[in-house]
């Protein structure tokens, strides 16, 4: 997987040629990743599923995260980044089914880990339940959701920790059922700037 060949990207997010995935990490390189958050409205609650990236990951392992997300390769258009929808979690869609919100651009330095991306973001708004994910254990090992209003609350409002509902499945394949609570310390990094915009952009689509 670090051998995978990226295009990369200059400041101004003109194409400058290709790295390894392992490089793009490594020197910092502009990239494009594919992001599909996925909602629901159940009732008069939103709710934002949330996947639990593998304790087995080298980058962020065991931190909920983007519902189904990945690098677009050298070789992709964007539009082939909806692979990892199917791939991660199990669900068939298209890409007419989803909603963009655009391409976000956001920055996280973690050591020598340095995460520059230009994400391509999208919404998909469907009829599932928590019984129809089947995810890949060596990317996603549960998926979990919270209310909307609370993770808006938690990112950027007065809450520190929210209630999340899910499941978690081990190497044997076993599914947990699981309710617990979660802080801004158990998610992957984004930058605040980067989920103001997709809690701003569920909002203007519910």
């Amino acid at each position: 997987m670090e051998s995978e060949m990226i295009k990369i990207f200059d400041e101004n997010r003109k194409p400058v040629g290709t790295a390894t995935r392992e490089q793009v990490h490594k020197y910092g390189y502009w990239h494009e990743t594919f992001h599909c958050w996925f909602i629901q409205q159940e009732n008069d609650q939103m709710y934002v599923y949330l996947q639990l990236r593998s304790p087995v990951k080298k980058d962020y392992p065991s931190l909920l995260d983007i519902t189904a997300a990945g690098h677009i390769l050298a070789h992709e258009t964007v539009d082939d980044g909806i692979r990892e929808v199917k791939e991660e979690i199990g669900i068939n869609i298209n890409m007419q089914d989803l909603v963009r919100v655009g391409v976000i651009d956001y920055t996280v330095v973690k050591g020598e880990f340095i995460d520059k991306e230009l994400a391509h973001v999208y919404l998909y708004q469907g009829g599932f339940g928590l019984k129809d994910f089947s995810i890949q254990l060596e990317e996603v090992s549960g998926i979990y959701r919270v209310t909307l209003d609370d993770f808006e609350q938690l990112w950027l409002g007065d809450l520190d920790r929210v209630p999340a509902v899910g499941f978690e499945e081990s190497g044997l394949g076993t599914r947990k059922s699981i309710e617990k609570t979660v802080t801004r310390s158990d998610f992957v990094p984004h930058e605040k700037s980067y989920y103001e915009k997709v809690i701003r952009s569920i909002r203007k689509l519910v």
